[in-house]
């Protein structure tokens, strides 16, 4: 059964067992006929609406990844990014708040490839609770171009950190938001103590939260076990600003050299279109301040959104509108994913 604490997800008994599902909570190309991808939503709206207690269906991401408009250096790194089905093969956790669509592996390669960026980020989704096969079968396929953020038990032990460690995991994931239970709440005593575990292997947490909802953040990861990392710039909504205690906390944690803020999603703190104006705030605040300790990320897929789908070309020229100096962008591109998980060398 499922131990509802949140974050990490806790699986008692055999967490290596595939979960049972529902036909409804298959991977979308396992559920219905071929339609337009980015149609589908809409085609399927009478079965989600009949259906309340099912996750809603997610839009599929755009297969058509356009160039950026500006030279992307080598080396570069899309520093987060997921991996969905097929879901005959890699079933979803039945308490999900959504259902993606598939997005595989050869088509997030087709991405990468597309905006002429070497390396990728795969990070754990919550819809996959702790079981990370889906992410680490795709790491398989390129091992020297991807890594991983798994999320696991609060006890697994050291021989199980050190097998994912070869094949490529670099950090654990603790996500407080995008819960049934226990939104919101930190388990820091948990996480502690696998942080302990992970320390001797150079690896990291990697929080999705909302920082603005603790303002003590930098006091409570103080003695905190190793580097974290918050994703999506924070994440704190654009209409509270960037004057809140948690942000502000959030800075003096990066500033200290405890923390990293990834650049990513900027869709998911506002309802704005692209190119969502309102955040520029906040990336610049942390460009000026913290260019050191930054790295970015398409969010690819873009999965369970409220604006319209973006396409990734478009993101990354809104990292370039962010960044206009060039030798910073390639800091944020190269040198810091290359510090933070692992990757070799550019030219090695």
């Amino acid at each position: 059964m499922f131990d509802r604490s949140a974050g990490v997800f806790c699986l008692c008994g055999n967490t290596n067992s595939t979960p049972k599902i529902a036909p409804e909570r298959r991977a979308f190309r396992d559920i219905a006929p071929p339609v337009q991808k980015r149609l589908y939503a809409i085609q399927l709206g009478e079965r989600t609406m009949s259906n309340p207690s099912l996750p809603p269906l997610c839009e599929a991401h755009d297969p058509n990844p356009r160039a950026p408009g500006w030279k992307v250096p080598p080396g570069a790194c899309d520093c987060h990014a997921h991996v969905f089905g097929p879901g005959s093969t890699y079933p979803f956790i039945p308490h999900g708040l959504y259902t993606p669509a598939d997005a595989l592996a050869q088509d997030y390669r087709h991405m990468l490839d597309a905006l002429g960026i070497e390396r990728g980020v795969l990070v754990q989704p919550s819809i996959y609770g702790t079981n990370n096969q889906a992410m680490l079968d795709t790491m398989a396929k390129e091992p020297a171009r991807l890594r991983g953020i798994a999320v696991l038990p609060y006890d697994t032990g050291e021989a199980e950190i050190e097998r994912l460690h070869r094949l490529g995991v670099r950090g654990i994931r603790c996500n407080i938001v995008d819960l049934k239970f226990d939104k919101g709440v930190l388990p820091l005593e948990e996480l502690k103590r696998l942080a302990a575990r992970i320390k001797p292997f150079g690896w990291h947490v990697e929080f999705l939260m909302h920082v603005n909802e603790f303002p003590d953040l930098d006091r409570q990861l103080a003695d905190f076990p190793v580097e974290v990392v918050f994703g999506h710039l924070g994440y704190v909504p654009t209409q509270l600003g960037t004057d809140t205690a948690g942000f502000k906390g959030m800075l003096r944690l990066v500033r200290d050299g405890k923390a990293w803020v990834k650049l990513t999603a900027p869709y998911r703190l506002t309802l704005s279109a692209m190119p969502y104006a309102d955040v520029d705030a906040c990336a610049r605040i942390l460009v000026e301040q913290a260019a050191d300790r930054l790295v970015w990320g398409t969010d690819w897929p873009h999965t369970f959104i409220k604006t319209a789908m973006p396409n990734d070309g478009d993101l990354a020229d809104l990292l370039a509108h962010w960044v206009p100096d060039a030798g910073v962008r390639e800091r944020i591109l190269v040198a810091n994913p290359a510090r933070l998980y692992g990757f070799e060398p550019v030219g090695k």
